[in-house]
């Protein structure tokens, strides 16, 4: 009982009705982009209602568990109990945090960029790390990720890359991810095998949806069009179809190369500028647009969020909630939960 209004089950059941009852009005599938909203919602609810339920019949299934083990004195099933209620804790923690995410956006997919900041070619190598780390983490959640673009280097490494990750609650959980990443380690760009210290930053923005609109003035734009690079094949460097948008007050620059037309990278780099105006805006509070002034931080010491130390030992350490772990390479595979869970709940 204490679960399932913890989860707000009757809530979700009640959203689920409203929804249903809102698909029989007539007229409901004229609208087909409102339609597709609609059945994601009720997709959404439903499943987690079913995880709910799921969780239910696990924690039903280990109290019979535990009683047969205890009628029967066979001391045997213990270490099946431990197995299952370690599974069952993981889950209720899970859901859990999910609870935490109760931002206007949260629920969105997310648009993750990657700079490469202070120490040359190290850093390059290390914003790839990040990239991976990031592709890794998102594959493990069930997520889908596209890359808008990346900016490699001849030697090694990446200037930079910007990711559309999708999937229920990407941004929700990203967004504890933005900042500058430090890296300590053995340089394997060093002859003499020194220690380098490296910096990148990660920025995370929503997707928004097709009906989130913000009015820009178009002479506040200045659009560049270029060859794009990468991925991709011949075809998208035998045109111009990569686009770079920058928006003059408040120098904010995306860029977008994944499309092969001019006209879907452009549309997919103004969501990507509207995304961030609006970000902006809500961090400033600012009623108007032409107001807002971004915030700029030195992609170097002393500003990280988070240091990845591989020599002269072993430990990953977010310096916002002090959470920590000496599982280097587990964290480089993508094993970043930890870190943004102590995030989402200190912020709670």
């Amino acid at each position: 009982m204490k679960l399932r209004c913890h989860f707000d089950i009757e809530k979700i059941n009640h959203g689920i009705q409203e929804l249903e009852q809102g698909m029989q009005q007539e007229g409901f599938w004229n609208d087909s982009e409102k339609a597709a909203a609609t059945l994601k919602s009720v997709k959404v609810l439903k499943d987690k209602l079913e995880r709910y339920e799921s969780l239910k019949s696990s924690y039903e299934d280990l109290h019979v568990l535990i009683d047969l083990g205890m009628e029967e004195q066979d001391s045997s099933i213990s270490d099946e109990v431990a197995d299952s209620l370690k599974a069952l804790i993981h889950v209720v923690e899970d859901m859990r945090i999910e609870t935490l995410l109760v931002g206007e956006y949260d629920r969105n997919n997310a648009i993750l960029s990657i700079h490469s900041g202070a120490g040359g070619i190290d850093a390059q190598d290390w914003a790839e790390m990040i990239l991976r780390m990031y592709t890794r983490w998102a594959d493990k959640k069930g997520y889908h990720v596209t890359i808008l673009d990346i900016l490699k280097d001849y030697e090694a490494g990446i200037k930079s890359a910007a990711l559309l990750i999708e999937g229920e609650n990407s941004y929700g959980y990203l967004k504890s991810e933005k900042g500058v990443h430090r890296l300590v380690r053995l340089s394997p760009f060093d002859a003499a095998g020194k220690r380098h210290t490296s910096f990148a930053s990660v920025d995370v923005i929503p997707e928004l949806d097709d009906g989130v609109k913000i009015d820009i003035d178009p002479e506040d734009l200045k659009i560049d069009t270029y060859r794009a690079g990468g991925a991709g094949g011949q075809h998208v460097n035998k045109t111009e179809s990569a686009v770079r948008i920058t928006h003059i007050p408040t120098g904010v620059i995306v860029q977008c190369q994944n499309e092969r037309s001019q006209h879907s990278n452009k549309d997919m780099a103004m969501k990507m500028l509207m995304s961030k105006l609006i970000e902006l805006k809500e961090q400033e509070q600012k009623d108007k647009i032409e107001d807002i002034k971004g915030e700029y931080r030195e992609i170097a010491w002393g500003s990280q969020i988070r240091s990845y130390v591989f020599h002269p030992y072993s430990m990953v350490k977010d310096h916002r909630t002090n959470e920590e772990t000496g599982n280097v390479n587990a964290v480089m595979d993508g094993e970043i939960d930890g870190f943004i869970n102590a995030y989402l709940k200190q912020r709670a």
